[in-house]
């Protein structure tokens, strides 16, 4: 479930992507069974399009990857956490619409 600039994050590589990046990097922890997850899908795939380059943006899906889920204490979903320099800048808890995202990443890169 995820477009072609979308990562894919996952346990095993969860701290090589996103905690020794040099980018800041949007992690989007979702599930299958969420809609509003699926509702906010496209909005992440179009963040990771347009800051191409300048930013990473994947997704973490919570039911296949339970130990990083469990470490952010992830409890709601969709959460996003915006990491920069390995260390949580920001996060959303729930679903907001590009602009909001956009804005976040704005004000971190």
């Amino acid at each position: 479930m995820a477009g072609y600039d979308t990562l894919e994050f996952t346990d095993q590589n969860f701290e090589e992507e996103v905690l020794k990046s040099e980018k800041p990097v949007l992690v989007d922890f979702w599930a299958e069974w969420c809609g509003p997850c699926r509702m906010m899908s496209p909005a992440v795939e179009s963040i990771a399009a347009d800051y191409a380059g300048r930013a990473k943006v994947g997704k973490l899906n919570v039911d296949q990857n339970q130990s990083v889920a469990s470490r952010y204490n992830i409890r709601s979903i969709p959460t996003l956490l915006l990491f920069k320099n390995g260390q949580i800048q920001d996060q959303i808890v729930g679903a907001k619409p590009k602009d909001f995202i956009a804005r976040l990443l704005d004000k971190n890169i």
